[in-house]
């Protein structure tokens, strides 16, 4: 492959303020992304109620959304080093913007169920185009580690700050504010984008094709493996519901690898990336990582509600120390990153991490708050935190800037297929636990769910220490090399 000349954009000079808002777009745009991802597993029996789904379609409104992003997301950050980040940028948010609207407007599930999907292709183009411009923009160590803190914390805290919205807004509200909420937030991260966000890098000479065969074979194998993984638990992995999608999206993707590795003259993902030691480890990291953290917000939420009897509000409010230690996990190892590396932070981070899920796993139906629940939360928020920081870093590290939308791409990727991936396996495990434990009633006891709960977290430990040993192949500070342009 012949790579184009690569130049920076003529752009007004950016000065600190302008800087500060172009990081405050990004954070907005990622945080509006992962909400909206838990903000409406709250409201899930309202809308039920209200749009009068039957219960085996009403987790299409979650798959809709979660198929489309996880197959969408390599493409779309793809888009942003061909077309221009500030261009994608604003169409992602403004197609979130339009379906969220017409989602909160829905009056029948098949158009909620569309609305839901859009706003997942929405989000995949928005999101790799927020790390992205960051990636781009804050080019010094310090200030680039800084502006990753923050897009990690928001990350990481967006999730859980979601079951608390979703709680208040639903209890409070209607269920369709869980999803009208995005539109004036979008219309100001539109303009806001629009006026600071920088176009990004342009090149001399004709710009490369998109690599069209590669985008279809990828895009719909993910899909098809992700809608194959969110079947799993109401059909089984031996139905045909599920085999047929599994098996073709398998193949989809091999045939992918092989239009990468022969017949691509500009490939959608050079297969040499991986070559990059950093980019290979971090992203091994983050599917194991985030695994573990999302799978924590479902059965966290199963434990506090089934179990403990928590109200939708008191649920969400006992989500704020875990996002607090996420916020001040990334935040706080800024700092550390640019001076250790990230391996020292990644292999300290899921440590506390496991150790936070190994004491959580210990809760049951007598649990209290304060003595049994509120420390492992915030050990797992604070190792979780740092964690997402330094993936962050170490995942873009050694990519040229023409590059910056792909690296995006394939670390939101496994981001996605982490977190899907790892709450069907722990859910399984879960449920098997549940029926071992509980009598021949129609109903499980408090402690049959809290002994299903308990495995679960004890699963998501394992997946923790997993990427711990994951972590081990991320390269100490200054050893990794960029795969050279050819």
């Amino acid at each position: 492959m012949t790579a184009s000349t690569v130049r920076p954009a003529a752009t007004p000079v950016r000065t600190g303020p302008r800087l500060g808002l172009v990081l405050a777009a990004c954070c907005l745009g990622q945080f509006m992304n992962v909400l909206d991802a838990s903000v409406v597993n709250v409201a899930l029996p309202a809308i039920a109620g209200d749009l009068h789904f039957d219960r085996h379609h009403l987790q299409l409104v979650n798959n809709a959304y979660t198929v489309v992003v996880c197959g969408f997301l390599l493409l779309g950050g793809r888009l942003a080093d061909l077309f221009g980040q500030r261009r994608i940028f604003l169409a992602g948010v403004g197609l979130f913007t339009l379906a969220s609207a017409v989602g909160g407007l829905a009056h029948s599930p098949a158009t909620l169920i569309l609305a839901r999907a859009f706003q997942g292709l929405g989000a995949a183009v928005m999101a790799p185009a927020t790390l992205t411009v960051l990636g781009t923009t804050f080019t010094r160590p310090e200030a680039r580690a800084r502006a990753f803190g923050w897009w990690s914390g928001v990350s990481g805290a967006a999730g859980a700050i979601g079951v608390l919205a979703g709680g208040a807004i639903t209890e409070w509200l209607s269920w369709r504010w869980t999803l009208l909420i995005n539109v004036p937030i979008g219309l100001v991260l539109f303009a806001t984008v629009r006026w600071v966000v920088p176009p990004g890098q342009h090149r001399d000479g004709p710009r490369p094709r998109l690599d069209v065969p590669g985008a279809v074979t990828v895009t719909l194998g993910l899909m098809a493996v992700v809608c194959a993984v969110a079947e799993a638990h109401t059909y089984g992995w031996t139905s045909a519901a599920v085999l047929t999608p599994l098996v073709g999206g398998a193949a989809l993707l091999v045939l992918f690898v092989l239009i990468q590795a022969r017949f691509a003259r500009h490939p959608l993902v050079p297969l040499d990336v991986f070559r990059i030691r950093s980019v290979a480890a971090a992203n091994l990291v983050a599917f194991f990582g985030v695994a573990a953290l999302f799978s924590t917000f479902y059965f966290f939420t199963l434990l506090l509600q089934q179990v403990l009897g928590y109200s939708p509000v008191r649920t969400g409010l006992s989500y704020l120390p875990l996002s607090a230690g996420i916020a001040v996990g990334g935040w706080g190892v800024s700092g550390l990153v640019p001076r250790t590396g990230p391996r020292p932070v990644l292999l300290t981070g899921l440590a506390l991490s496991s150790l936070g899920l190994l004491w959580l796993a210990q809760a049951d139906a007598d649990a209290t708050y304060v003595t049994d629940l509120l420390g492992p939360v915030v050990l797992l928020g604070f190792g979780m935190g740092a964690v997402l920081n330094a993936t962050t870093n170490a995942a873009t590290a050694g990519l040229p800037a023409h590059q910056a939308g792909l690296g995006s791409g394939l670390l939101n990727t496994t981001r996605q297929l982490g977190s899907a991936l790892g709450l069907v396996t722990l859910a399984a495990l879960s449920a098997r636990r549940i029926d071992e434990a509980s009598s021949h009633g129609p109903a499980a006891s408090a402690h049959a769910l809290a002994s299903g709960y308990d495995l679960a977290l004890t699963g998501g430990a394992v997946f923790a220490a997993v990427g711990l040993l994951a972590a081990l192949a991320v390269p100490g500070r200054g050893k990794d090399k960029g795969v050279p342009e050819r």
